[in-house]
C-alpha cells in the first residue's frame, strides 16, 4: 500500500545510501583480499533469496512473479547489473571509492542521453545541456593532464553506462511487467550470472572475513528493501535527490577507512556532476506536472 510522506521518504532514502555506501566499502574490502568474481557471486546468493522470498509475498508464488511476455528482456538486465556490479567494485579495487564515485554520479545524465534511442522519449536542450555540462566535469574529475587519469578511469564509467542502460530497460520492461516480476527476475538471473562467473574463482576465506560477507550479504538486502519502502512512501522525484548522499557517504568511508585522499578537481568535478543531475531531475519533475 502506497502514500505520500515526502520527509520519511527522505529519510528512508538517507538511510538508503548509508547502507548502500555502507555495502560498497564492504565490497572494497573482501574484493582486494580475495577478489571481484567471488565476493559478487555469494553477495547474489543471498539477494536471490532475497528477491524470491519477496516476489513470493508481492505476487504469491514464484510462477506468478516470474510470468512475463518479455523473458529474453527481463534476463538481460538482470545480467546487465550483476555484470554491471562486477565492474563497479573491480573500480573500487583500482580507483578507490571517492573517485569511483564521483565518476558513477553520472548515470542519471547518461540514462538522459540515452532515453531517447531506448525509449523514443525526446530531451529539450536544456537537459542536453545538463547532460554535456555534467560530461566536463566527468572531464574535470578524471583530470587528463594527470592524477586520477589512467586506464582504470574507464572502470567506473562504464559501470555508469552499464546502470544507466539498466535503468532504461527497468522503465521498458515496467510498461508490460509488474516490478515484483521485475524484481523476482533481477535477483535469479544475476545470481545465475555471477555464479556462472564467480565459481572458477572460489577462495578459502578466514572467520572474520565470512562475518564481514555476511555483513556485506545483510547490507545488499536490507538496502534494496529500504529502497522498495521509499518509494512506497513518497514519489521518486520528491527523494530521488537525496541517492546523491550515497556519493557523500561512500567518500567519507574512502576517506576515514582507506585513507584515500580528496583531490581538489574530484571535488570540483563531483559537484557539476551532481548538479547537473539535479537540474535534470528537476526539469523531469516539472514536464511530468504539465497537463498533457
Amino acid at each position: 500500500m502506497t502514500r505520500n510522506d515526502t520527509r520519511l521518504g527522505i529519510w528512508l532514502m538517507v538511510a538508503t545510501t548509508f547502507v548502500f555506501a555502507a555495502q560498497d566499502g564492504l565490497s572494497r574490502h573482501l574484493a582486494e583480499t580475495y577478489n571481484v568474481w567471488m565476493v559478487v557471486m555469494i553477495r547474489y546468493w543471498f539477494f536471490a533469496a532475497f528477491v524470491i522470498a519477496i516476489a513470493r509475498r508481492q505476487a504469491g508464488s514464484i510462477r506468478a512473479a516470474a510470468a512475463t511476455e518479455q523473458p529474453f528482456l527481463q534476463a538481460f538486465r538482470g545480467a546487465l547489473l550483476a555484470l554491471e556490479i562486477m565492474v563497479m567494485v573491480l573500480g573500487f579495487v583500482f580507483l578507490g571509492l571517492v573517485e569511483s564515485h564521483a565518476v558513477f554520479a553520472c548515470y542519471p545524465l547518461l540514462i538522459g542521453a540515452l532515453s531517447g534511442p531506448v525509449l523514443g522519449e525526446r530531451m529539450g536542450w536544456r537537459r542536453w545541456t545538463a547532460t554535456a555540462v555534467g560530461f566536463l566535469g566527468v572531464l574535470i574529475v578524471l583530470r587528463p593532464s594527470g592524477g586520477v587519469f589512467s586506464p582504470y578511469a574507464a572502470i567506473p564509467l562504464l559501470a555508469a553506462f552499464m546502470f544507466a542502460l539498466y535503468g532504461l530497460l527497468n522503465r521498458y520492461v515496467a510498461r508490460r511487467d509488474t516490478a515484483a516480476t521485475s524484481f523476482f527476475w533481477t535477483g535469479t538471473v544475476g545470481a545465475v550470472v555471477s555464479t556462472a562467473i564467480g565459481i572458477w574463482f572460489w577462495e578459502p576465506m578466514s572467520g572474520p572475513d565470512w562475518a564481514l560477507m555476511a555483513t556485506l550479504c545483510v547490507t545488499g538486502a536490507s538496502g534494496h528493501w529500504l529502497l522498495i519502502k521509499v518509494y512506497e512512501v513518497a514519489e521518486a522525484g520528491a527523494v530521488q535527490p537525496f541517492a546523491y548522499l550515497q556519493l557523500v557517504f561512500a567518500s567519507a568511508l574512502g576517506l576515514v577507512v582507506f585513507g584515500e585522499t580528496l583531490r581538489p578537481n574530484v571535488v570540483i568535478g563531483a559537484a557539476i556532476i551532481v548538479a547537473a543531475g539535479l537540474f535534470t531531475f528537476w526539469r523531469e519533475r516539472r514536464t511530468a506536472r504539465r497537463p498533457a
